[in-house]
Order: C-alpha cells, then sequence, then structure tokens
C-alpha cells in the first residue's frame, strides 16, 4: 500500500487541510465524500467511547500530568480514526452513510412539497441505476407535506387535496406550468421592487402550495390568491380566508384554525408580499440577494418560518429539476 493510500485509508487527526477538502467534497455530494464523513462521525463517536474509558481511570503518580493527558487525548483521536476505518468498524458509519445517500439523493418527482398520500415506493439512484428503497428507511428524511409559513410568526402547513406529483415521467405536469405562469408577470413586478429573482418567489409560492394544488381558498371554493402563507394580524384591514392549519410550536406540530390575509388577484398578494420584507428590518438581508441559499436561510433566520427545514426546502425547489423545466419552456 503506498502512502498516499494509508493515508486515506487512516486519517491523521493532524492533517486539518484532508479535513477542509473533505467538506469542499461533501458539498458537492461526492459520494466517496459522504463515506469519509461518515467514517468520520464514527471515529467522533468511539473517540468519546475511550475518553469515558479513560475518565473512568483513577489518575496518579509520576507520569499523570496535562502534558500525559494530551499525549493520551491525541493517541485516542488516532486510534479511533484506525479502528473506524478497519473492517467496518462498529457498522454506525455505514448507517450513518446510507442516511446521507438517501437524504442527498435529489428524486425530481418530489422537488416541490409532498403530497398527502404520498407514493408506497421510493428509489434512490445510483450509477444511474434507480434502486428500490423500504419506506420505513426513507421516512425520517421525508419532509413535511404541503408546508406553509406565516412572515414574522409560525410556520404552517396545510393537507393537498391533489397526488399528483410535480414532475411525472413525461416531465412536467400541464398544472404546475399554468401555476408557474399566473404568477410569473407579478413575480417579475415584485422583483424589480424588492431586488429579489422572480423565480425564488415563485419557488417559495410553490412550496406553500403545492405548486397550486393547495391554494388558500374561501369557503365557495374560489382561490385567496394568497400563494405565501400571509397571516391576517390585527393590523390587516382587509378580508380574510380562514384555513385549519398546521403549526409548529417549539417544534411541536399542532393543527388549528387561523385567519389569512385575502387579496384580489396574483398581483395584489405579490405587492404584499414586499411590502412585508419591506418593512421589517429583520428582511433587509433578504432584499436583493441574488444566492438561493442565502435567500433560504435569510427569511428563516428572520422569522419567516418556524420550520426547522424549510429553508433547505425552498432552496432545494429553487435549484430542483421542477422548476428548472418551468424555466426553461
Amino acid at each position: 500500500m503506498s502512502a498516499n493510500a494509508a493515508t486515506a485509508a487512516n486519517p491523521n487527526v493532524f492533517d486539518a487541510s484532508s479535513l477542509t477538502a473533505l467538506k469542499r467534497q461533501v458539498k458537492g455530494g461526492d459520494p466517496k465524500a459522504l463515506k469519509a464523513v461518515a467514517q468520520q462521525f464514527e471515529a467522533l463517536f468511539l473517540q468519546m467511547v475511550l475518553k469515558s474509558m479513560r475518565d473512568a481511570i483513577p489518575r496518579e503518580g509520576l507520569f499523570d500530568s496535562d502534558q500525559s493527558r494530551m499525549y493520551e487525548s491525541l493517541l485516542d483521536q488516532q486510534m479511533a480514526q484506525v479502528l473506524g476505518s478497519k473492517s467496518g468498524g462498529t457498522g454506525l458509519a455505514a448507517m450513518i452513510e446510507k442516511q446521507l445517500l438517501q437524504q442527498n439523493t435529489e428524486p425530481q418527482a418530489f422537488d416541490g412539497p409532498l403530497p398527502l398520500s404520498p407514493p408506497t415506493r421510493f428509489f434512490r439512484f445510483s450509477e444511474g441505476k434507480a434502486i428500490p428503497l423500504p419506506r420505513e428507511t426513507l421516512a425520517p428524511l421525508l419532509p413535511d407535506p404541503q408546508p406553509g409559513v406565516v412572515p414574522g410568526s409560525r410556520a404552517v402547513s396545510r393537507p393537498s387535496s391533489a397526488a399528483d406529483p410535480a414532475v411525472t415521467g413525461e416531465g412536467v405536469s400541464p398544472a404546475v406550468r399554468e401555476f408557474a405562469a399566473r404568477l410569473w408577470p407579478a413575480a417579475e413586478e415584485t422583483a424589480r421592487a424588492t431586488g429579489v429573482p422572480a423565480h425564488f418567489m415563485v419557488a417559495q409560492a410553490a412550496l406553500e402550495t403545492g405548486w397550486g394544488k393547495s391554494e388558500l381558498r374561501h369557503a365557495d371554493g374560489s382561490t385567496s390568491f394568497n400563494v405565501f402563507g400571509i397571516k391576517a394580524g390585527r393590523n390587516w384591514q382587509g378580508p380574510v380566508v380562514e384555513s385549519t392549519t398546521t403549526e409548529y410550536v417549539n417544534g411541536v406540530a399542532q393543527k388549528q384554525l387561523e385567519r389569512f390575509r385575502a387579496y384580489g388577484s396574483y398581483a395584489e398578494a405579490f405587492r404584499d408580499y414586499s411590502s412585508v420584507l419591506s418593512a421589517n428590518p429583520r428582511y433587509a438581508g433578504v432584499l436583493g440577494t441574488q444566492d438561493a441559499g442565502s435567500f433560504a436561510r435569510g427569511l428563516q433566520r428572520a422569522g419567516y418560518a418556524t420550520d426547522p427545514m424549510y429553508a433547505a426546502k425552498l432552496e432545494r425547489i429553487i435549484g430542483g429539476a421542477t422548476l428548472r423545466q418551468v424555466l426553461a419552456g
């Protein structure tokens, strides 16, 4: 085995540059990098075990000092790396790698929020092949169905009456294209006022409504045009629509009836969305941003939603296949 191969198999805890390079590879979704990250997690776990074992041993005598404990800690770190990379280690790395591979797979049928009645089979893609996965394995990684948000308040979720995914085997569904086409003129107008790219806002509306399948509607079935899930607070003087929502309070999902703003058109809804962002200093960092990740994370940090996965879901839609196909026409 060459020196380089030995280093790759047993990473050195002193080699900070290799860990930095590993971080860059993980962002690209490289399967080899994900495997290395899983091994690092296992090594960290083993290091904690070794530390606990040492703490349980009485320390006294000539060779007990701060310096000896420092070198013991370094030895434990390197030993954990070696143990974790030999013969599959404890098996923890393999489990973590499996989860990471599933989480980094981009199943194009789920670029938008998941339907209320999800499909019964799931796949991950490896070397161009679709590999079936047990549903119970993938379930912990699935985002909440049909998430919505409330500016400056709490995230909400609304059920969808349609279970069709945004992308079918033939490509983007006509309903998805029609939904984006309805919003595009208003999105372009709002983009000029806020500096936020039009397709970012269309993606957020898609996240809020499941690509139009679960728009907030009046009792007679007509749309409220509220595609951003903006609630009707005490200062709202306009019309409202009521809907049962799933809100996240301290990370716990709770259902309750809420009042939302209603508009006369999508253009009016987008103008109000622009006003909400412009009038609140918390969203100053969101206005004008051209980076999808910064936009999504900025909204979440500002309190637009409390769903801990909201930014990740929005960023996935912005960079996903559905929106790309819609924009390509």
